[in-house]
């Protein structure tokens, strides 16, 4: 896992590209490749690769970066894990092709001299590159199916920028810093900045399962690769397997096989959940020895059922895992806070948890560590899988109605607000008969006609208009699957899981020098569940997987989301900053809007807040 960089002066009258720029975007990521570094530049200075180390495959220097081709003619920078990168090499060397290093970084240049740009067909992994061709003066960007790694992207009409962060992109100092109205929109319709837009009007994301092509007139547009919504269409049109658990236990070995895949010791976060405690006991099914597992506690939830360090420790026992529980203090979060907004590339209002588990396993000398992360997306276990077909069912014939929804919630939202009732229930008539609408009103942080709550009514109008976060979400269903599991399942995976928990996934354990795998978001593993999508599978299959199935102190018990002490921490120190009277209760409903309006001022409006961050703690 690293952090990658470059410039690209692709117009005939722009100037040669700036070395202390391209130093700057790769420096600006020091945490995400502590182990070394390097830069490359051609010898016109119209084009340069940066990089930062992260040393977990081929450890030898034969494996640093940017790694070019015995003549020079093709360059990469890359970022990310190829798992299936020895399959790849044997392919290749029974091709003629001759390897002098280990890595899989010189899989990637020798595939994409076999391949070219269909090459990312043959990946299984998280990965986000750039590849130098000097014969046709282009950079060809890749990042992987799902989006687990990120990459942005500047062009001015003259340069071409790109990085691994956001932040890395301004920090060489040559792009505007103006703000995107529809990534503000965005962020606090979702609480996460919805891809391809960012916090930044000339700074965009290159979408999940595409390509980009840079050549002399510029970059073309994004060129699809995969989807998870015709991942789900196939899987409905090809032959059915049968939801068999031995079906199941056999594609979920393999994806975690496939992640094993490390010249470093390999750990993993162990929660009292079914996601982690799962797949720790397929790591150990599929020969996983001495694991190491973590697990975050906090003193405030001792024996309550917010605590998850009894169960994951008799997880830890089942499994034969070296377990530690770290506990987590609220002086700690305060005097993290700063370092953790500071990290924060795209404003969120979650990553916090993230952030101390991945300080845990840093802090213990992983450099690799397994997450859950996914399984609520591919087995069904967020209600919404529940509640989204319901209310399109209930109020398809009414919301198509002219002006009906709007009329009703202009009536009802007063009276529900009066007497404390969701008010997202007076928009059911006007937003629930479909599914990109169902799942804005659940999924929503602000509704559309709150938003002048917390912005001017202009970015409202302007962010709305270019954002259009009713098409933005319906599109990410097309080609549209036919049961309703795959149309949730797409959905989920497509705008909650790769906008908000992978991106703070990425950013919150990057800053800890620590990469974090999902075998759970998996291209693979999702095709073969796909299959699957019209029959009653759930996080009960999951739990079973294991040779040895959890135990069902694990399967029964209840979720319990991102909840205090974390949230009262958060509402405190949001009194410390704004310095403005609040009660000491956190309402359920309005704990992530009170932490947006924070999040946002640091974030996207530094200079708004009342009193430095710094003086939290």
């Amino acid at each position: 896992m690293c952090g990658i960089a470059g410039i690209y002066a692709y117009h005939y009258a722009s100037n040669s590209i700036d070395r202390n720029e391209l130093l700057a975007m790769r420096d600006h990521m020091v945490t995400r490749g502590p182990d070394g570094f390097g830069l490359w530049l051609d010898p016109a200075e119209r084009v340069g690769f940066g990089h930062r180390r992260l040393a977990i495959i081929d450890l030898s220097d034969n494996g640093l970066q940017p790694m070019q081709t015995d003549d020079g003619s093709i360059v990469v920078t890359f970022n990310g894990e190829i798992y299936n990168y020895r399959e790849l090499r044997n392919r290749l060397i029974s091709k003629g092709f001759k390897f002098r290093t280990q890595s899989d970084t010189e899989v990637l240049l020798h595939l994409y001299a076999d391949r070219g740009a269909d090459m990312v067909g043959d990946l299984r992994g998280m990965f986000a590159f750039a590849i130098w061709d000097a014969k046709k003066r282009t950079v060809l960007l890749a990042r992987d199916p799902l989006g687990i790694k990120p990459l942005y992207y500047s062009d001015d009409g003259w340069t071409f920028r790109f990085a691994s962060q956001v932040k890395a992109l301004l920090a060489g100092g040559k792009i505007s810093r103006d703000p995107d109205a529809a990534g503000v929109v965005g962020f606090y319709l979702f609480g996460s900045v919805p891809e391809p837009f960012t916090s930044f009007r000339s700074i965009r994301a290159v979408p999940a399962g595409t390509t980009v092509l840079v050549g002399r007139t510029g970059p073309a547009a994004p060129r699809r690769y995969h989807s998870i919504a015709s991942t789900y269409c196939e899987g409905e049109q090809g032959q059915a397997p049968g939801a068999s658990p031995d079906y199941i236990r056999e594609a979920l070995k393999d994806s975690v096989r496939s992640h094993l895949v490390a010249d470093v010791p390999v750990g993993a976060f162990l929660s009292a959940g079914i996601d982690s405690g799962a797949l720790v006991g397929l790591m150990r099914d599929v020969g996983a020895v001495d694991i190491q597992t973590i697990t975050i506690g906090f003193e405030e939830f001792r024996g309550k059922n917010e605590d998850e360090t009894t169960i994951a420790q008799e997880v830890a026992a089942l499994y034969g895992t070296r377990h530690t529980s770290r506990v987590v203090t609220r002086s700690e979060f305060e005097a993290d806070l700063p370092l953790i907004i500071q990290a924060m590339d795209q404003p969120s209002i979650d990553g916090v948890n993230t952030w101390f588990v991945s300080k845990a396993a840093r802090e213990l000398g992983l450099k690799v560590a397994i997450s859950g992360l996914g399984g609520d997306e591919l087995f069904g276990g967020y209600p919404s899988f529940r509640d989204i077909p319901r209310w399109v069912r209930l109020f398809s014939a009414p919301s198509h109605i002219p002006l009906l929804g709007a009329m009703a919630r202009r009536l009802t939202e007063p009276l529900a607000s009066h007497l404390g009732l969701n008010r997202k229930a007076a928009s059911m008539l006007e937003f629930g008969g479909s599914y990109a609408g169902a799942y804005l009103l659940k999924r929503g942080l602000y509704l559309p006609w709150e938003l002048e709550q917390v912005l001017d009514r202009g970015t409202v109008r302007e962010g709305l208009r270019r954002l259009a976060p009713l098409r933005l979400i319906s599109e990410t269903i097309e080609p549209r699957p036919r049961s309703a599991f795959a149309r949730v399942a797409t959905l989920e995976s497509s705008l909650y899981m790769r906008n908000q928990l992978l991106r703070d996934t990425d950013w919150a354990s990057m800053a800890h020098s620590l990469e974090v795998r999902v075998p759970l978001v998996d291209s693979v593993l999702l095709g073969q569940m796909a299959k699957l999508a019209d029959r009653p599978i759930n996080k009960a299959s999951l739990a079973n997987a294991p040779l040895g199935p959890l135990p069902q102190a694990v399967v029964s018990r209840a979720k319990t989301g991102f909840t205090t002490p974390v949230r009262s921490w958060m509402h405190s120190v949001i009194k410390k900053v704004e310095r403005v009277p609040r009660s000491a209760a956190v309402a359920e409903t309005s704990w992530a809007r009170e932490w947006s309006r924070f999040i946002g001022r640091q974030a996207l409006h530094p200079n708004k807040s009342s009193l430095p961050l710094a003086q939290v703690a």
